[in-house]
């Protein structure tokens, strides 16, 4: 196993690790019993099972099931256990010492024909160490099981600490915006065996459809019982998937999860990322700590966590300038906080006009060669360079259309969903269009907020394609998700409009099928009855609180 990878493992995929030297001494008192779960249909998965050494049975159980190795909870293990928690790690189905095999992955622990995470809770509430209430851990592919897991689940599932985790597979982690994430996906089942059946299982299906479905745990949240904290963070791969858990569990879920939910979302990615460093107050809050949480789900004590706002997020700023606005955490009762959605529109000179559209009937066009694609700089990104990166070294390029505001003489705030809408034409009958939003810096760097993509032909549906018509004007709105970030005084705005950004997305061919790729001439309405522009959310402050 090479250092990349095992760097990647610790990093990315929330396999958490503890000090060896304290590890090695806490292992020799507190050993796991290995257990083969037999599921509903047969299958036997391997599940480590650690008590606490002292104390008396039975306890509450905190479960992590994962692909990643059930060995990666001993950390956990000997930390929890000394709490008074029984601790459960499984590998998940055809991982580890696990019987089947991983495909499709996820799927098998959901609430479909196999339901292995529900059979794993049963089993538990039925061993004599456990006092019938349970939890689940965990962080990215261990997050997204809990996400799979909890629609339906058995009354012992008492609470979840969901961390970076999708909430929709083919929206998120597959095909956001229509659009294949390649380095994302290809990347991850590569370094992890499992690009076998899933990967072509996953190709084969670029629309959503009925298996997509069985992958999207957001539209089963209604049947959630039991309430979570999600955590999550600004440059993550998974944010909106983070957001929409919470937003959809919380407001919809069943009655012992509607309005007991926490969120917190902070400057962090899904690993490290070093162009811009936040300041210290920028570690997570009180209310991300999970054994907080645990301690009032499972043993009922009163810790405060239940007076703990809902939401707490952190409002990013210019972390090089001490006197900026922004670079602190703020707390809400829901998500998304107020704000006034407002319009800033593309002008033909290129500068981007707050409420103000432009006039006439102008366009601008540019040549995308899918053999030439924008290259990846930074973002939600896994295996490539994430975060707050600067975009000069791809704004000059001919394929990127650049509007910008005019110096701010006042911060203006950003807090919510993000969206951009675009009037295009092709003369192609399929492309793809990019929207980046960026905060430029007094010194001229451009440094990335957040993006989105949206397939042309999927405008109206991601699961029925409808073809362009050669140079007929389409209106499209592309999803950026979220942010939160004050654009100081003196920065400006800058959105970017292109049609690539590889290999983050793989390169549309243009052809509205296989075949060799073609150039693709694009076009961006300017105009007074078409004003493309970009939606932001101005925050406002909540009212205050009548007595």
């Amino acid at each position: 196993m090479s250092k990349r990878w095992l760097i990647h493992r610790v990093l990315l995929f929330g396999v958490v690790l503890s000090n060896v030297v304290a590890l090695a001494a806490d292992q020799a008192k507190i050993q796991p019993t290995l257990h083969m779960v037999p599921m509903r249909d047969g299958t036997k998965l391997a599940t480590d099972v650690y008590l606490p050494p002292d104390g008396q049975p039975p306890y509450p159980v905190i479960l992590m099931r994962t692909p990643y190795g059930r060995g990666g909870a001993a950390g956990e293990a000997q930390k929890y256990c000394r709490r008074g928690y029984a601790i459960v790690s499984q590998d998940i189905r055809g991982r580890g010492k696990s019987e089947g095999h991983h495909a499709i992955i996820f799927h098998n622990g959901g609430w479909g024909k196999r339901r292995d995470g529900h059979d794993t809770l049963l089993w538990i509430a039925s061993q004599p160490w456990c006092n019938g209430k349970v939890a689940t851990f965990g962080g990215s592919a261990v997050g997204v099981t809990q996400n799979m897991l909890a629609p339906g689940a058995p009354d012992v599932l008492k609470g979840q600490a969901v961390v970076v985790a999708f909430s929709d597979m083919y929206s998120q982690a597959a095909y956001q915006g229509g659009v294949w994430r390649k380095s994302l996906l290809e990347g991850w089942l590569t370094l992890t065996g499992m690009a076998d059946v899933n990967l072509k299982t996953f190709r084969d299906h670029p629309n959503y459809d009925e298996f997509w479905a069985g992958l999207n745990p957001e539209d089963q949240a209604h049947r959630v019982n039991a309430p979570g904290v999600f955590i999550g963070g600004w440059y993550d791969i998974f944010l909106q998937g983070t957001i929409n858990s919470f937003v959809a569990i919380h407001n919809h879920g069943g009655p012992d999860a509607r309005g007991r939910c926490r969120l917190v979302i902070g400057p962090i990615a899904h690993g490290v990322f070093d162009e811009l460093k936040y300041p210290p107050n920028s570690k997570m809050p009180p209310a991300a700590e999970a054994s907080r949480l645990f301690d009032s789900w499972l043993k009922g004590k009163d810790n405060g966590a239940q007076k703990d706002k809902a939401v707490h997020y952190y409002v990013m700023g210019d972390p090089t300038d001490g006197n900026a606005g922004g670079n602190f955490w703020r707390q809400a009762d829901n998500w998304p906080p107020p704000a006034e959605v407002t319009a800033f529109y593309f002008h033909p000179d290129r500068r981007l006009v707050r409420e103000t559209p432009p006039d006439g009937t102008k366009t601008l066009s540019y040549r995308y060669d899918p053999n030439d694609p924008v290259p990846t700089v930074g973002g939600q990104n896994l295996l490539l360079p994430k975060g707050p990166m600067d975009q000069r070294k791809i704004e000059s390029r001919p394929d990127v259309l650049l509007f910008t505001s005019d110096v701010l003489a006042e911060p203006v705030e950003v807090t919510g969903r993000i969206s951009a809408k675009l009037y295009v034409s092709s003369d192609r009958p399929d492309t793809d269009f990019t929207v980046k939003l960026t905060d430029v810096y007094p010194d001229g760097r451009s440094m990335l907020i957040t993006d989105g993509i949206l397939r042309a032909s999927l405008r109206n549906s991601f699961a029925r394609p409808e073809l362009l018509k050669p140079d007929q004007t389409y209106e499209l709105t592309v999803d950026l998700w979220s942010t939160s970030l004050v654009f100081n005084k003196g920065h400006r705005i800058r959105v970017a409009v292109s049609s690539s950004n590889s290999p983050r997305f793989e390169p549309n061919p243009n052809t509205g099928a296989t075949g060799v790729p073609r150039v693709a001439t694009n076009t961006l309405s300017l105009s007074s009855e078409r004003p493309s522009h970009i939606l932001l959310p101005i925050y406002r402050s909540e009212p205050a609180a009548q007595n």
